[in-house]
This record gives C-alpha cells, sequence and structure tokens, in this order.
C-alpha cells in the first residue's frame, strides 16, 4: 500500500504504525518527518524494520512540545498497548531508572538502565540520566541513604566522605540501626512515587511520635528532613494531579478547522484523536463540540471524570444535560483551564494545529492569506501581485536594495531584482530606498506596477515612497509600509498606509503574508550585500599591486572596509596591518593613486 509520507510533521512527537489497524509499533522521534521516512528508504533494513516496512498500512503520528515529552508519552503508550514489534523486538534503548537494592541488609540507592521496570523497586523512566542523578542527590541530602557499592560497604572501617557531607547515615560503621535505616528507604520510595506526600505524611508523624516520646533531639532531626523537602517534579507522569479528564480543541487556521481530543488517564496520556475539516468552522464551533461529544463517547465507561475545552463553547449546559440524560452521569464541562492543565491543554492545542498543517498545501495555505489580505485590504482585483523592498549595507558600504515579487500562487522569482546603491547614499536608507524606486518606475513600460508596494520601514520610508510614485503618470499603487516592533518583537510590528495604521489582527493569515514579503525582501538584500562584499574583495585594485597577496588583502579589507579608506589612510596606519612594511606601504599608495 502506497503511504503518503508528506504529510508527516518536522516535530517531535510519537508514531504509530498499524496493519489491519491494529497497532504494531510505536517509537518516538525529535524530528517525526526524518524517523518515520527512514523506515521506508531503500536502504537495507535489520529483520525487524524490514517486517514493520512491509507489513505498515496506515500511520498515525502524535505532535508533542519536547523530545522528552515524546519519550515519556511513547513509554505510556506503549504499556496500554502492547505493540507487536515493540514486545517481541524491543529498540536497543534503555532508559534510566532509580533502583533500590532491597535485597541487601542496608539497601543502596542508584541509577540503572533498563528498557523496563524490571521489578517494583526501579522507578522511572526518567527523561535523562542527568535527572536521576540530581533526584538521588535530592534524596540522599533528605534521607542519608548510602550510594556505594556492596563490595565497598563491606569493607568499610570508617564513615567515608558521604557520611561528612551529611548525605550517608553510615550504616557501614553501625551508626544507624536497620529499623531507622529502612524507614528512611520507606520514606525515599514514598517520595519519588508519589511526589512526596505521603513520605511527607509519615515523616509528620514519626516527628509527633518521637515528641510524645521527649526524644527531641530525634525529632528535630526528622524535623529538619521535612523542611528540606522539595517538591520533586514527577518526570515518569505528565501532571499526577489530573487523573481523569479529557481535552477538546479546535483550531481554525488556512481557512481549515482542525480539532483534537486528548484523554488523561491516572495522569497520563491514555490516547488521542485528531479531526480534519476542510472549511472555517468557526461560526459552528458549538455544533462540532457537540458532534465530537457524542461520537467519542460510546458508553457510560469512557466518560472522564471532567471535561476541559481549549476554547469557549455557548452551550455547555445543554451538552452536560445531553450527557446526564444519554449516560445517567453527571460530567463537569468547563472552558477554564487550570494551571495544572496549562501543559497538555497546549499538547491538545498543538496537535489541532499539527492535523491543518498537515493536510493543507503551502499553494492552499498562500492562496488563503491572499484572499484574506484583500478582505482587509477591501480589494476585489483578481491575480493580486505584491512587491516587497529593502534596503541593506554592511557598515555603510556595498549598500543594494532588493525587489522581491509575490503572486497568487507564491514567490515570481522572475520579477526579483536587486539596485546597487552608489557609494554616497550608502547607509542613508531613504535616499538609497527612493533611488531603487526611480529606477524602479523607469521600468513601468515594460514591467507594471504591482497591486501592492510593501516598503520595510516606518513612515521616512514610507513618505519616500509615496513622493516617488505620486511623481508618476501611472496608477497609484498601495504603498504599505511594516514597522518593527519593540524590540523586534513580530507580534507588536505596525502597517502603516498614506491614511494612518491599517488595523489588521495580528495572528490573521493576511497580516502573516506581508510579514512573509518583508523577510523575503530582507533576505534577499542582505544576500546581495554580501555578495557585492565578496566580489570587491576578491576582484580589487589590490590584486594587481605587487607583494599583496590574499592573506595581506584580507586583512587590510577587514581593517579598512572598502578601498576608498585604503586609500585615504596614512603610511603610518597602514604599517600598522600585519604584513605591511614601509615597502609595500609605498607600493600600496603608489597603486591606488
Amino acid at each position: 500500500m502506497e503511504l503518503n509520507l508528506k504529510q508527516i510533521p518536522k516535530t517531535p512527537g510519537i508514531y504509530k504504525f498499524f496493519s489491519n489497524n491494529k497497532i504494531i509499533y510505536i517509537g518516538k522521534a525529535k524530528n517525526l518527518k526524518i524517523r518515520v521516512s527512514s523506515y521506508f528508504g531503500q536502504s537495507i533494513k535489520d529483520r525487524k524494520t524490514q517486517q514493520i516496512k512491509l507489513l505498515t498500512d496506515k500511520i498515525e503520528t502524535f505532535s508533542t512540545q519536547t523530545e522528552a515529552e515524546a519519550l515519556l508519552l511513547e513509554q505510556s503508550l506503549i504499556k496500554e498497548n502492547l505493540p507487536r514489534f515493540n514486545i517481541l523486538l524491543r529498540d536497543d534503548k534503555t532508559y534510566p531508572y532509580i533502583h533500590f537494592s532491597m535485597d541487601h541488609q542496608f539497601p543502596s540507592i542508584s541509577m540503572k538502565r533498563s528498557k523496563h521496570a524490571v521489578s517494583k523497586n526501579y522507578f522511572g523512566p526518567f527523561i535523562s540520566a542527568h535527572a536521576v542523578k540530581r533526584t538521588i542527590k535530592d534524596l540522599q541530602k533528605i534521607y542519608n541513604i548510602r550510594n556505594c557499592s556492596d563490595s565497598t560497604f563491606s569493607n568499610r572501617s570508617r564513615p567515608c566522605i558521604e557520611h561528612q557531607m551529611k548525605r550517608c547515615s553510615g550504616p557501614c560503621v553501625g551508626l544507624i540501626s536497620e529499623i531507622n535505616y529502612k524507614d528512611d528507604i520507606s520514606f525515599a520510595k514514598h517520595y519519588v512515587s508519589s511526589s512526596g506526600d505521603k513520605a511527607k505524611k509519615s515523616m509528620l508523624l514519626q516527628m509527633k511520635k518521637y515528641a510524645d516520646q521527649q526524644n527531641f533531639e530525634k525529632a528535630n532531626d526528622i524535623k529538619k528532613r521535612v523542611s528540606t523537602l522539595d517538591v520533586l517534579h514527577q518526570e515518569q507522569s505528565f501532571n499526577s494531579h489530573l487523573s481523569s479528564v479529557d481535552f477538546f480543541s479546535c483550531i481554525i487556521i488556512h481557512g481549515r478547522t482542525g480539532a483534537c481530543i486528548l484523554s488523561v488517564r491516572d495522569g497520563k496520556i491514555r490516547g488521542t484523536k485528531t479531526y480534519y475539516f476542510k472549511d472555517d468552522y468557526s461560526k459552528e464551533m458549538d455544533q462540532i463540540l457537540q458532534g465530537l461529544i457524542f461520537s467519542y463517547y460510546q458508553n457510560s465507561f469512557s466518560l472522564p471524570d471532567k471535561i476541559l475545552l481549549t476554547f469557549q463553547s455557548n452551550n455547555l449546559f445543554l451538552i452536560k444535560q445531553a450527557i446526564e440524560i444519554k449516560f445517567n452521569k453527571s460530567i463537569p464541562i468547563s472552558s477554564r483551564v487550570p494551571a495544572v492543565a496549562k501543559q497538555l491543554s497546549k499538547l491538545s492545542i498543538l496537535n489541532a494545529k499539527q492535523i491543518i498543517e498537515n493536510k493543507t498545501k503551502a499553494s492552499d495555505r498562500h492562496l488563503h492569506a491572499v484572499l484574506d489580505l484583500k478582505n482587509i485590504l477591501g480589494i476585489k482585483k483578481q491575480n493580486l501581485t505584491i512587491e516587497g523592498y529593502d534596503i541593506s549595507h554592511l557598515s555603510g558600504t556595498n549598500a543594494v536594495a532588493s525587489c522581491i515579487r509575490f503572486n497568487e500562487e507564491g514567490p515570481d522569482k522572475k520579477f526579483y531584482r536587486t539596485y546597487n546603491i552608489p557609494a554616497e547614499l550608502s547607509g542613508n536608507d531613504t535616499g538609497s530606498l527612493e533611488y531603487a524606486l526611480n529606477k524602479r518606475v523607469l521600468k513601468i513600460k515594460s514591467n507594471p506596477l504591482p497591486d501592492i508596494i510593501l516598503i520595510d520601514g516606518g513612515n521616512l520610508q514610507l513618505n519616500a515612497a509615496l513622493n516617488v510614485f505620486n511623481s508618476t503618470r501611472a496608477e497609484l499603487p498601495i504603498v504599505l509600509s511594516i514597522v518593527k516592533g519593540l524590540k523586534r518583537v513580530r507580534a507588536a510590528e505596525t502597517i502603516l498606509s498614506q491614511k494612518g495604521t491599517i488595523e489588521m489582527p495580528k495572528e490573521s493569515a493576511g497580516f502573516r503574508l506581508l510579514q512573509q514579503v518583508r523577510d523575503e525582501s530582507h533576505r534577499f538584500a542582505l544576500k546581495n550585500s554580501r555578495k557585492k562584499k565578496y566580489k570587491e574583495t576578491k576582484y580589487s585594485a589590490l590584486n594587481f599591486i605587487e607583494g599583496i597577496g590574499p592573506v595581506i588583502k584580507r586583512r587590510l579589507i577587514k581593517k579598512y572596509k572598502n578601498i576608498k579608506n585604503i586609500k585615504n589612510a596614512s603610511s603610518e596606519d597602514l604599517m600598522l596591518v600585519k604584513g605591511v612594511n614601509k615597502k609595500l606601504c609605498e607600493r600600496i599608495q603608489q597603486g591606488l593613486n
């Protein structure tokens, strides 16, 4: 069966391979597109990969914000689904775990790598070895657990440096009883497995017990441990505060609608489902939500304790009533996402967006942006064309103006142009822009003006452009300028016109199109400015002066930037350049003058 790999995103995430609607393999990747495509290349595969390639007839992906989230989600889904090739033919990957050696009289704590938790004395997996080592160090500081090997333990005759640093209670030399040490081990295991809550409660009860017995020294010791107890981030769980909740997300971009349902049980992602609609259903979100809920939940057993929406809905009460009637169960539904659920709500939104990006062609996205821009600017003309202009120079030299063009299909590179700016205008952005636009006006007959002219700059640049075009007899195009935001934040950029500021939604496709045109004109100008400098460096009057090779020439250009500055430099200044002596200095001055 032919698989469409073009729709695979380039984000981190997990991928699922299906054969006859059954999951046969689940994996994680930093870049889903590269990883999934590697299975279906022409190179020779190992036995497992070759079998997966032959059997796979369907691929599903789920995007995450980081590779770490993908790893943890992969582990969770493998445990839930037990795919054939994850169980019988595992990857060679191993994951770091915290291990307690409970078969010893005084158990130690250490990091062990394994493909899965071998026994109940393994805690994890963690996202990295560094995370495990940091956690072990925290546990040692709080509970004074040994981390030495059994052979080292049996051969100690005096406490080691770990005891002196108050990270070990010294069981090797009898400084703690076996009962008290086992209590510390129990607290540490609670700490790792339950965010420290059980451990803290147990320690407080123990402290009260010692205080009642007037054993204040021991009670004070436990009090110090409680005061240093930090809440350990549960890296093997997405969110331990969320036991049973489903997230519903609906997103509209590029004139399409995407939806994602993300199910969380016991603090872990248990399932996801995405939907793609070819039209903009922003005015029918309530109908979409109702359809999603009643197609997704088939019986009362599949209902969560709570449903969270990442968008606003007007009919929550109606949906609650319908669920109660159909399933005889009341489920809270809210569009207010609590702080503890923010991370998972972002994942749900991310995957609703990703399904649209996966299914929408670049040409369709561009056409939607053009139509949105037309709507904002009130343009009814067909075959819209936009030209973008930008000026680039390097420290006031090698100035170049760029002219790029977009039509309704995207960049039209046959109309890309550059204008070399005279040296006297180099560094003068407004003067350079006027020079380039005057050059452009001279070509109106062979190359008519576009519908929109976009300038990178503020009111000065906008007025300079308007002055040039007002002097022509041709029909004046719409002249816009895009002003950079504070600290160059893209969301704070402003669009100016002859009539003033144009109010344009920052998230609109039309606004992003103008940003794309500006970015492309900037890229093209900078590229040609660098190219101009390279040519000047490669081919200059210095090439014909005896004694100047490529190394000295680079040093001179680096210091003086151009030939004119070298020509005007004094003999004393020239001889400060490494390799230039008095004789060579005289040759340079004679050669350039």
